[in-house]
């Protein structure tokens, strides 16, 4: 296998120093033309290609833009990455996107990495609720911008949705529609998407004057089908069975969908079901599911976009920004027929 020519040897094969031909790569106008037209010649012979990687290096980080999201396997994240994948080529960088399962220590494995790796920042949604795992960045001055999380200092910039407005939009609903007790499949408890959501769902009971007692929460361990279709057999054994249900998100909503159906269970005649997220599956299943949107393109958008002027800023002069986006409701026909 031949050998890949270096920089050494268009020197060589040119006449002048590695410094010459550094200068033809990135400050033509600093060489004179007879000197450059040698050089290039070498770097057309020769087959150069300079080593993008170790430019980047020795600029003290490379042209990459990293994602860490919880669980690539839901459509959300894949529309976050899309968006963010969109403001990184506007910008000339590419993306490296990173899956954590949820897993606080895969998540400070990828961490790691990232360092490694010299990116020029961090897109992440946390998977370690303490915060612990993202401190290194901070100590190695990585910039990082939090995705689908509300900050919890000043200090850091981040893109949410008020989870909050999306329950009570779910709920809501759900009790126009007149139904009085309604199940609420959450998901890991230590995520605040999940207590914001349940919070926002008493909210829009309490406004209708309804006791929290009309909420019964199926806790979930996951946030996939497989959950949800779990979570929907335990439904059917709630006595009495509420005649809703808001999942926290779409996948469990779906499998909550799956497993009534296998039941014979109607949706929404005997069981109405309203899920989160408004995933390009929701509106092409069996019963199209109403569902509370996240602009999550936008959301990866914004992020890529502040992670950039940060990126950019030198000195520590970056003013940090949490934003904060609004759900809307998107209804279909899982949850249209009133009682």
């Amino acid at each position: 296998m031949a050998r890949v020519a270096g920089i050494k040897d268009v020197a060589r094969q040119a006449g002048v120093s590695v410094g010459t031909v550094s200068n033809v790569i990135n400050r033509p106008e600093a060489v004179l033309p007879e000197t450059r037209a040698r050089v290039l010649a070498a770097i057309e012979d020769l087959g150069y290609v300079r080593s993008e990687s170790a430019r980047q290096l020795r600029a003290g980080r490379s042209r990459i833009m990293a994602l860490l999201v919880l669980d690539m396997g839901n459509p959300f994240f894949v529309d976050v990455a899309r968006g963010a994948e969109r403001a990184a080529r506007q910008a000339g960088l590419g993306v490296m996107v990173c899956n954590s399962g949820q897993s606080p220590a895969e998540e400070a494995e990828y961490l790691g990495l990232f360092a490694e790796q010299r990116v020029c920042g961090v897109l992440v949604t946390p998977a370690d609720a303490t915060g612990r795992n993202l401190e290194a960045f901070r100590r190695h001055r990585i910039p990082f911008v939090l995705v689908d999380r509300v900050a919890s200092s000043t200090g850091t910039c981040a893109v949410s949705v008020d989870d909050v407005r999306g329950g009570a939009l779910a709920v809501g609903h759900l009790v126009s529609a007149g139904h009085r007790s309604v199940a609420y499949v959450s998901g890991p408890g230590d995520l605040h998407q999940i207590r914001d959501r349940g919070e926002g769902a008493l909210s829009a009971l309490a406004e209708a004057e309804l006791g929290p007692e009309a909420l019964v929460e199926i806790p979930s361990e996951r946030l996939d089908v497989t959950a949800g279709r779990d979570a929907g057999a335990r439904l059917l054994g709630l006595v009495p069975r509420p005649t809703a249900v808001f999942c926290a998100n779409d996948l469990l909503a779906l499998g909550v969908l799956q497993s009534l159906y296998a039941a014979g269970v109607r949706v929404p005649q005997d069981i109405a079901i309203v899920g989160y997220d408004d995933i390009e599956f929701a509106a092409a299943a069996a019963v199209p599911l109403t569902s509370v949107r996240q602009p999550a393109v936008m959301m990866g958008r914004l992020a890529a976009e502040l992670l950039l002027e940060e990126a950019d800023e030198e000195g520590g002069t970056h003013e940090h920004r949490s934003v904060v986006l609004q759900p809307e409701l998107v209804v279909r026909a899982s949850s249209t027929a009133a009682h």
